[in-house]
């Protein structure tokens, strides 16, 4: 689906034109074309491949979709993938995973974003609120998606930030063992997915600012350097984050090592002291003729006083040494 098809010359906005047109006007001195798609469709990549002559490789990476972040140099022009990370709508804390792939060459920008809510309108109005920038040409429009893209993942950090200290408080609760590993897994799963978005295009992102740059990166590679400090940020708070699921799945291990330490003593100590009972009556219950006590009228009850007498007796020291 076609979002907007804008031509601009000298950091303004000329006007929407159809798509037809789009090659009559890059052949204007001075002028580009900024064009979003939104799922496109096979025939609309087609068509925008037609008119923008872009490299059937990248074209196919568009079309199949799903592809690791990457910043790729097809002679003149850039081929750029990143992962669009959404919350789930229904509040449940599972993330999506969309992407948007960028073609930016001397004097065209094309936009194709696939599985996400979440357009790039605000984007194209901030850059049509600076002209100054925005007159650098594509290259500014490049780093103003990247710019967008990236300070969407600093709220979802913020909120596995939030959510493992959550986990960390419950950790100590007794019985919550089982919860709380179930939560860090489920957590862990979330923070691989924001690192499979941030880590390859950290490492991408360096051959625009720095070294022999893309000529349509020529002027912005200070905005570029920026997008990759705000990466170089998150990808910190990631490994920290990971570092404390794991000490805290550590921890909970040991939790529930203890708790069943706990158990196995109780178990112990009543174990303990039921044998003194079956002790005492397996000596009194042996069939012989001569035996103590067996012609005693108090007997019987001083037998009772006697096992009942050893049982608190053990009990009380267990009691004392925690252990019940």
């Amino acid at each position: 689906m076609l979002i907007n098809c804008v031509v601009y010359e000298d950091g303004k906005k000329l006007a929407d034109i159809p798509v037809a047109s789009i090659s009559d006007w890059l052949r204007k001195p001075g002028c580009f074309v900024w064009v979003a798609l939104q799922d496109a469709t096979p025939a609309e990549l087609h068509e925008m491949q037609h008119e923008f002559a872009l490299h059937e490789l990248a074209v196919e990476d568009a079309r199949h979709g799903h592809q690791r972040p990457k910043i790729e140099e097809y002679g003149d022009s850039l081929f750029v993938v990143l992962h669009l990370i959404e919350t789930d709508a229904e509040g449940s804390g599972d993330l999506s995973v969309g992407e948007v792939a960028v073609f930016v060459g001397p004097n065209y920008v094309l936009s194709v974003r696939s599985r996400s809510r979440l357009g790039f309108l605000g984007v194209r109005q901030r850059c049509e609120r600076e002209p100054d920038l925005l007159r650098i040409g594509p290259g500014f429009v490049l780093y103003a998606l990247m710019d967008a893209v990236v300070d969407r993942y600093f709220p979802i950090i913020d909120a596995l930030e939030v959510e493992i200290e959550g986990i960390e408080q419950r950790i100590f609760t007794k019985g919550a063992a089982l919860e709380s590993i179930r939560s860090l897994y489920q957590l862990k799963q979330r923070v691989m997915v924001l690192r499979h978005a941030v880590a390859p295009l950290l490492d991408a992102a360096g051959k625009l600012h720095g070294g022999r740059v893309p000529d349509v990166c020529a002027g912005v590679q200070d905005y570029i350097r920026d997008v990759v400090d705000h990466l170089a940020h998150i990808q910190t708070s990631i490994d920290a984050i990971r570092d404390m699921i794991g000490t805290a799945i550590q921890v909970n291990l040991s939790m529930v090592n203890i708790e069943e330490a706990e158990v196995t003593k109780r178990l112990a100590a009543w174990a303990a002291i039921f044998a003194v009972c079956t002790a005492f009556a397996g000596i009194w219950g042996m069939n012989f003729e001569h035996m103590p006590e067996l012609q005693w009228e108090y007997g019987y009850a001083g037998a009772l006083l006697l096992i009942g007498g050893a049982c608190l007796y053990l009990y009380r020291r267990f009691r004392r040494a925690g252990w019940l």
